[in-house]
């Protein structure tokens, strides 16, 4: 019997993916398989993934024909899988030996839905340890209880999936697989949806998961439109969360979270120009699609300068005119933004 499932995406990472199989190998047990998916890499991953099919125990190898992105990747191995519990790790990722046996442990003692755990974050040399944002640990409890406040950072904003480990019935009800397609953000409509939809849920102070940041290649270092898929994301957990049965006292966390992640990358300063003026274009029409009153209050409960500069976006014109080119129309709005942002100031003062 396979009591837990792992499933690895992989894609071109050949500097890191040793690593993590390593890492795998010092996690292995009977009653453990690990799903190796190669979501279409071109670099030597694909050579790699290989070797370990053969010597790594419990190793399933699934390749994908073309490239699908993480979400898509994590679903294939959610379709391969065969274990009681499922959890996840990402190709560039690492583990700490004997971690798995301790997170089957975890969640068979407290016999919930299912488990989340502290992760360290790996920049370079630099070690941090990062909590899950909930008071009351190694105590089961309702996970929909841990969404609020509106106003403060909570487990459902703590959205790692491989941050935890979680029972098979939630497979079978349909609550663990991605929305397809996501190339970012995919774990914020996960979360949110486990949140409202799991009965049972506990945090509990184990570590393991070596969370490697400023990969060159992640999707969170490279300013192309991929990023933008945040949007969507994001746009799928308000639509969901306003459709719950408690959307009254739910749907502002959601909104103020969504307003929190648009404000964070128009000042990231990574995106190349072209992306810049679409990312703004995309919030802008983003935050015309979400209700007046919810909005509002949204952005009252924010600091004055991100909500000053949501506001300013929010009435930007849907369309560029026509008889302005791009560059002209651009220079036009961030002129119009700047004076806006004066008499903001002006008022506050």
């Amino acid at each position: 019997m396979v009591n837990l499932s792992v499933i690895v995406p992989f894609y071109n990472v050949q500097s890191y993916a040793p690593e993590a199989i390593r890492s795998l190998r010092a996690n292995a047990r009977e009653d453990i398989e690990f799903i190796l998916v190669d979501d279409c890499s071109t670099d030597d991953t694909p050579e790699i993934l290989a070797e370990a099919e053969r010597d790594l125990p419990g190793a399933v190898l699934v390749r994908h024909e073309r490239n699908g992105g993480l979400a898509t990747a994590r679903n294939t191995g959610l379709d391969a899988s065969r274990g009681r519990h499922l959890t996840f790790l990402d190709g560039d990722d690492w583990l700490a030996p004997g971690y798995y046996p301790r997170l089957l442990a975890a969640i068979e003692e407290l016999g919930c839905d299912f488990v989340r755990t502290d992760h360290v974050s790996c920049t370079a040399r630099a070690r941090t340890l990062a909590r899950v944002p909930h008071g009351r640990r190694g105590v089961v409890t309702d996970p929909r209880a841990a969404i609020l406040p509106a106003d403060r950072t909570t487990s459902v904003d703590y959205a790692y999936a491989w941050a935890g480990v979680y029972h098979r019935r939630l497979l079978d009800e349909g609550l663990l697989h991605f929305t397809h397609g996501l190339r970012t953000a995919e774990d914020r409509p996960w979360i949110w949806r486990l949140h409202r939809e799991a009965k049972s849920f506990a945090v509990v102070g184990l570590m393991g998961v070596y969370y490697r940041r400023g990969v060159a290649s992640s999707l969170t270092q490279i300013g192309d439109v991929r990023q933008l898929d945040f949007i969507r994301a994001f746009d799928q957990v308000v639509e969901e969360t306003a459709r719950d049965r408690d959307a009254e006292v739910l749907l502002p966390k959601a909104v103020r979270t969504y307003c929190a992640i648009i404000s964070h990358h128009l000042t990231s300063g990574r995106f190349e120009r072209r992306v810049a003026r679409e990312l703004r274009a995309r919030s802008a029409a983003a935050l015309r699609r979400l209700p007046d009153d919810v909005l509002a209050g949204a952005l009252d409960s924010m600091d004055l300068e991100r909500a000053s500069r949501l506001r300013r976006l929010r009435r930007r014109p849907a369309l560029l005119r026509k008889e302005q080119g791009p560059r002209e129309a651009q220079e036009a709005q961030e002129a119009q933004e700047t004076q806006e942002a004066k008499r903001a100031q002006e008022q506050a003062a």
